[in-house]
């Protein structure tokens, strides 16, 4: 057995770092220099939803669903985003819907069994991470999950779920889409909105899962009801972040936007740690998670290099991953 070593998982912060498309941008300031005062002090002002992030279940919810008030940052206990875990690879296309079926396939690859997940922190890496950027292949078109993978994390017992994705949830289930009080439903790549993009490339049927009138419509209120009637009845609105709903209104934390040298544990077993800031009335907070993993266990990776801004996905120039091709590889299905 080789030594203990910790890798880090996050992903470098300034004020140029990715935001989610209606977040505004931080600002960093200085107040004194060097120069000026012999001390170098800083000011940042960001939405704490920025970068490497925790969500708390007040970021979603009034109420959790065993009836308590929603709990903020500072009334998660100190542990609940740390603890053994275990970095599931998923295997799916762009734009996908993760849920069961990925999941399961995923444990089988890590020689993981889905009853020994409970009380694990579940860290899926999605191959996101190596598109993060100011894009649309980060943000619009990116993999994610939704209310059967939320139901799935619930059935088996997970403590907490780390996505190295914009967001717990798939983007059509986000505000992105049409969901949520701002319902941007934003232009993608082609000039059009993006549901309409979804449509022509997997059909409305397919569609439907993510917009409730759209649901309805197609496979009728009965069925409505059995999917998202939970949702509806505890937290309102069940096509709007339901992952997230599921999650965090049964005590299941979540992480998003994981980075950092992940590739270096992808598929193996580890001690997670990821520390919020103590935020009196948080709904979330940046932080900086690591893997504390046997040397010898580490993939055979180069370390992750940045550098758009020191914040973004690696240059292709330099080895990295390309937007450009990750939305031509989605829209080449209208081909075939």
């Amino acid at each position: 057995m080789g030594k203990k070593v910790l890798v880090d998982l996050s992903h470098p912060f300034s004020a140029e770092a990715p935001r989610w498309p209606y977040f505004e941008k931080a600002t960093v300031t200085s107040t004194h220099s060097m120069a000026k005062s012999g001390v170098l002090t800083q000011w940042i002002n960001v939405p704490q939803h920025t970068g490497t992030h925790c969500d708390a279940p007040r970021h979603v919810m009034e109420y959790e669903f065993d009836g308590r008030r929603a709990r903020y940052t500072h009334e998660m206990p100190i542990d609940a985003y740390c603890g053994d875990a275990i970095c599931l690879q998923i295997d799916a296309e762009p734009w996908q819907l993760i849920g069961p079926k990925e999941l399961e396939a995923a444990c089988v690859k890590a020689n993981m069994k889905p009853a020994e997940l409970a009380g694990m922190v579940v860290v899926l890496d999605t191959g996101m991470h190596k598109y993060y950027d100011d894009s649309k292949a980060y943000y619009h078109y990116s993999i994610g999950t939704g209310v059967d993978a939320g139901k799935w994390f619930v059935e088996h017992k997970v403590k907490c779920v780390a996505m190295d994705s914009q967001a717990l949830d798939h983007p059509l289930h986000t505000a992105m889409g049409k969901n949520g009080g701002t319902m941007l439903n934003l232009v993608g790549h082609s000039g059009r909105p993006l549901v309409e993009e979804y449509k022509e490339l997997f059909g409305e049927e397919v569609y439907a899962q993510f917009e409730k009138e759209t649901f309805i419509k197609v496979f009728g209120q009965k069925a409505y009801d059995e999917k998202y009637g939970f949702l509806e009845r505890h937290s309102g609105w069940g096509t709007w972040e339901p992952c997230h709903k599921l999650m965090l209104g049964n005590g299941i934390v979540g992480i998003e936007n994981l980075g950092g040298d992940l590739a270096k544990v992808s598929g193996k077993r580890f001690k997670f740690t990821c520390l919020p800031m103590r935020w009196y009335m948080g709904d979330g907070a940046m932080a900086r998670c690591v893997a504390e993993i046997d040397e010898d266990e580490l993939n055979d990776v180069p370390d992750r290099e940045y550098f758009y801004c020191g914040t973004g996905y690696a240059d292709p120039a330099h080895g990295g991953a390309s937007g450009t091709e990750y939305i031509q590889r989605l829209f080449a299905r209208n081909d075939k």
